[in-house]
């Protein structure tokens, strides 16, 4: 890109949007970065001065790059609807990278971002184009090749799938601290009937290892603990962190990330953890800063 270019400075004020509607898309921040940088070696190939509308173009045509690397994916799975936890937003505890706020702005959180995985991609794109993004079905229908009515209907299917599965966790930030706090000293005190009490009944634990292992998937308070049993006796030593704006865990052997939690607090308790333990994923994030 060159400096001073009038077109460049456009592309930069869209930039932070695209990565949102990238992110949303795909749930991978690489291959938001990817797509925003194919969009503008699109623009950069086009007669940038001739489109009326340069936050329109570049919305659509990191879209459909968007909806073509869903479909691609799609074709390399051996069974379409398996899942992976999506990349993280790490932050320190005590605040966001402004970069981040303007990613997660409104409140994308992991467990939001795992429903998304379920839909297909044009239910995805429809449903996060118009929900998330107020594009209007008009504009959507030609990037799905449909009929403004059938964009409509793919969206509700999205609005449903997330209504059904409620991945919003309560808003307040000190109350979901409170609980993960308590969630952390009774696992790491081997305190079992303290970490039940704080359990929902109902919580989801998954984790995702990679892509040589299936992704782990345990409901129940009483599974969950379990788990939490295993994990107690590897000496891992957890420490709190931003994920996705809300109040996560993050952990670490001996000096080296292990793991990175999304827990989603609801009414009080843990009503599900999503964890990223795939190694080349966390060796791409900048974690060693929250082991102090």
């Amino acid at each position: 890109m060159t400096e001073g270019n009038p077109i460049v400075a456009a592309f930069e004020q869209q930039r932070p949007r695209l990565r949102a509607v990238a992110y949303r898309m795909l749930g991978s921040t690489g291959e938001a970065d990817d797509a925003v940088q194919e969009a503008w070696l699109r623009l950069d190939r086009s007669d940038a001065e001739a489109i009326e509308n340069l936050g329109g173009w570049l919305t659509t045509v990191v879209a459909r790059i968007c909806l073509n690397m869903l479909r691609a994916r799609d074709t390399r799975r051996e069974q379409p609807l398996d899942l992976r936890v999506p990349d993280p937003i790490v932050d320190p505890i005590d605040g966001t990278d402004p970069e981040h706020e303007a990613l997660l702005a409104d409140s994308i959180g992991i467990a939001m971002l795992i429903v998304l995985e379920t839909l297909n991609p044009a239910e995805r794109l429809a449903f996060v184009l118009h929900d998330m993004f107020g594009v209007s079905f008009e504009e959507i229908a030609p990037i799905l090749d449909r009929t403004p009515a059938a964009a409509r209907q793919l969206a509700s299917r999205g609005r449903r799938r997330l209504r059904a599965a409620d991945p919003s966790p309560d808003p307040d930030l000190d109350a979901q601290r409170e609980v993960v706090e308590a969630f952390v000293a009774a696992s790491r005190e081997g305190d079992f009937d303290r970490l039940l009490h704080v359990l929902h009944p109902d919580v989801v634990f998954r984790a995702d290892f990679g892509p040589d292992r299936e992704l782990t998937e345990v409901r129940g308070a009483d599974a969950v603990l379990r788990q939490a049993r295993a994990f107690a006796t590897t000496g891992a030593e957890a420490h709190l962190a931003r994920v996705n704006g809300a109040v996560g865990i993050v952990t670490f052997f001996a000096g080296k990330p292990l793991s990175v939690g999304a827990v989603r607090v609801r009414e009080g308790r843990i009503a599900g953890v999503d964890f990223l333990a795939d190694p080349a994923r966390l060796a791409a994030l900048d974690l060693e800063r929250l082991a102090a």
